[in-house]
């Protein structure tokens, strides 16, 4: 007998089991009776064809249990469950799928699923739509998740899809629908519900004046707008960022991976010759991805001297000189989660004495902020970025600067820290004011920036130094996620011999 799906035995809620799926049928208790619903007959999932890797056809990437590499469908059920416990009685969240970005014409980006869709579902398809409920009883939810439907001419040119039957039986769905259908099927649901929580759309809300000047509404939220009719609705992000900004032990185990990973290729690069930041930029983003990294987090910074007084510079078109240091700001991601990491480096083989007195200044505070981030410390981000600023104006008089009217403000301009995981600023909105916690991922990143004005020591001017790492936040003692990047001034500069 061949199996449908590989999946353990699921309690997806309070009252409702999913059962292990044989071959022909797929049931589930729901407390009202038992529910069949007929599944790919004898048809192995392994000669199937679906829109994202699933353990049957990818078991190189997935194990049995997983929906995405490393978390499993338990665990995709217990973040609805707890989405929908914050819920009031009856309540619904509608997320939607991101949309598909064109780069020209018919030339599209790779395609990134939303962040809180994908933290919520594991589907990785655009054109879907999900409603998470609370129901009226106890610790009980529903989910549904509308799809584009099978479609072999469309899947010819664009690739498989999962369609409506997978939602069910992969992701788990109680229940599912053609996505083309969702203005007849939406509305009974939205009619049912005591209180609408989403951040999809009504109105565009483009952030330059430029963009608000030439948009238009989508089609999306247009049509969504309309089944809303005067209904109100409630932003969902800060539920969502309450309960994304404490990271499970398998997010922490895709995030030591990714960094890991990353940093060895950071180690590999620095101990290497480079005459092009291009050049640099794509050795790290080849070693991330050979490796074992699924992606690149970000556009990486790639900044040879004066280039790095730009915190984002991601033109890396310049060339490498023998007496600069370069900053390197790139990272990997691994089944959907990031790192973070900086280092800054000489393009020879040896530090001069100003830039390694510059890096040790910046380095000591870095190692001090970093052994913070844990939960017995009590401290929050902005209180560790006060210690960083005090930290980095002491280090800086000690070498000669004149640190007088809050002159760190313009050397060090950006914030300490902020926090990740699926996204590289993960959990936008989220309070840096309060303290760390246990599970909450954040980056420990002091740099300075030396303009080379007469205001600054003459030979500390032009010099960009930033480190960085990324820290999963434990009680007594930080984990740091990105440790086989080198930092220490002896062991960057033993790597060229």
């Amino acid at each position: 007998m061949k199996r449908c799906f590989s999946q353990n035995l699921l309690p997806t809620s309070k009252n409702r089991i999913l059962t292990l799926r044989d071959s022909n049928l797929i049931s589930f208790s729901n407390g009202l009776g038992l529910i069949s619903r007929r599944a790919y007959a004898s048809v192995s999932a392994s000669d199937l064809q679906f829109g994202q890797p699933v353990h049957e056809t990818h078991p190189h990437l997935l194990k049995a249990s997983e929906i995405t590499p490393g978390i499993t469908a338990l665990e995709y059920a217990q973040r609805r469950s707890k989405l929908a416990s914050k819920l009031p009685k009856n309540a619904i969240a509608v997320l939607a799928a991101s949309e598909i970005k064109y780069r020209s014409g018919a030339v599209f980006y790779e395609y990134r699923q939303d962040t809180n869709f994908s933290y919520l579902t594991g589907f990785n398809e655009p054109e879907a739509l999900a409603v998470i409920g609370k129901t009226s009883e106890e610790n009980d939810h529903i989910f549904h998740l509308y799809v584009r439907a099978k479609d072999p001419k469309a899947e010819q040119w664009d690739g498989a899809r999962s369609g409506l039957q997978a939602a069910s039986d992969v992701f788990n769905a109680d229940e599912t629908g053609d996505i083309d259908q969702l203005s007849k099927l939406l509305p009974p649901v939205l009619a049912g519900a005591s209180a609408i929580y989403t951040d999809i759309p009504l109105k565009p809300s483009p952030k330059s004046v430029f963009s608000r000047f030439f948009s238009s509404p989508s089609s999306k939220s247009e049509g969504f707008a309309q089944l809303l009719g005067s209904r109100k609705v409630q932003g969902l992000k800060p539920i969502i960022n309450d309960i994304r900004a404490f990271k499970s032990d398998a997010e922490i185990q895709n995030m030591r991976k990714a960094g890991q990973e990353s940093g060895r290729a950071f180690t590999d690069a620095m101990g290497s010759s480079w005459m092009r930041e291009k050049d640099l930029g794509a050795y790290l983003e080849y070693r991330f991805r050979y490796r074992g990294c699924d992606t690149s987090a970000y556009v990486p910074v790639i900044a040879g001297g004066q280039n790095a007084l730009s915190i984002h510079n991601i033109r890396n078109d310049d060339v490498l000189r023998n007496e600069d240091l370069v900053l390197v700001d790139a990272g990997g991601e691994y089944g959907g989660y990031i790192t973070d990491i900086t280092r800054t480096f000489p393009i020879s083989s040896k530090f001069t004495k100003a830039q390694s007195d510059l890096y040790n200044a910046i380095l000591s505070v870095q190692r001090k902020c970093v052994s913070l981030c844990r939960a017995n410390a009590n401290m929050s981000l902005d209180q560790l970025h006060q210690v960083a600023e005090t930290g980095l104006t002491d280090n800086l008089v000690g070498l000669g600067f004149d640190m007088s009217n809050r002159a760190i403000e313009t050397l060090f301009p950006h914030h300490l820290g902020h926090y990740i995981g699926m996204d590289v600023h993960d959990t936008p909105g989220y309070s840096r004011q309060g303290w760390l916690k246990a599970g909450q991922c954040v980056t420990i990143e002091p740099g300075l920036y030396i303009p080379d004005t007469d205001q600054w020591p003459k030979h500390f001017r032009g010099m960009g130094i930033r480190i960085e790492d990324s820290i999963a936040v434990q009680e007594e003692h930080p984990y740091v996620l990105t440790t086989e990047a080198v930092k220490e001034v002896d062991d960057i500069e033993a790597l060229k011999g």
